[in-house]
């Protein structure tokens, strides 16, 4: 029986995603900093997509060098809007104002993904999407931070398109499991390539 994927991250959307797919995988976060990681790509102007997919490949190549005879998938996103790279927030406030700085716009989503094999990188992959956000009201926005807890934390952005952040959207043009966090349909196609996957 082929070993499970390794998913070096501690995603709960990629892992479901993964899973409910009919993957077998196993969850071992890689341990960087990415803050730190960001501001220096930051500070050489890389662009975007390069960013998420430089983080992709830097956590596959951390969980790989502990797992040198497995495939190990690692994954990042990046969402930018006017040229501003957003984290994912650490309070109410800052959920509060970084959707008050996207309602009515358009925002761009890349989320990469670097798979490793017996310790090399050996597939990689950026998905791309374009949000738009509806003029929605404050009352509107405090009711939704009420309503979805803990959730607007795990995200960058603050929202969850396939739940209650659905709400906030007028379009999405893109991959939607893109946004989601992992290009999945390419994931799969790769996979069944191994032999991972039935063809």
């Amino acid at each position: 029986m082929t070993q499970p994927l390794i998913l070096a991250s501690q995603s709960g959307a990629r892992r479901d995603m993964l899973q409910n797919a009919g993957l077998y995988i196993e969850c071992h976060p890689a341990r960087i900093d990415e803050a730190a990681l960001k501001a220096a790509f930051l500070a050489k102007n890389a662009p975007p997509r390069d960013i998420a997919d430089a983080l992709a490949e830097l956590k596959a190549r951390r969980v790989a060098g502990k797992y040198p005879d497995r495939l190990v998938l690692g994954a990042d996103q990046i969402l930018v809007h006017k040229g501003v790279i957003f984290d994912k927030p650490t309070s109410i406030d800052e959920v509060r104002s970084q959707l008050l700085m996207l309602r009515g716009q358009s925002h761009l989503l890349f989320s990469a993904v670097v798979i490793y094999d017996r310790g090399a990188p050996v597939w990689r992959h950026i998905g791309r999407a374009e949000l738009t956000m509806r003029r929605f009201s404050r009352p509107f926005l405090d009711t939704y931070l009420a309503k979805v807890g803990d959730d607007q934390f795990t995200t960058v952005g603050g929202y969850k398109l396939e739940s209650l952040g659905s709400q906030l959207f007028l379009s999405v043009k893109g991959d939607y499991f893109s946004v989601l966090g992992l290009p999945l349909l390419e994931v799969l196609e790769f996979l069944r390539g191994k032999g991972i996957c039935q063809t």
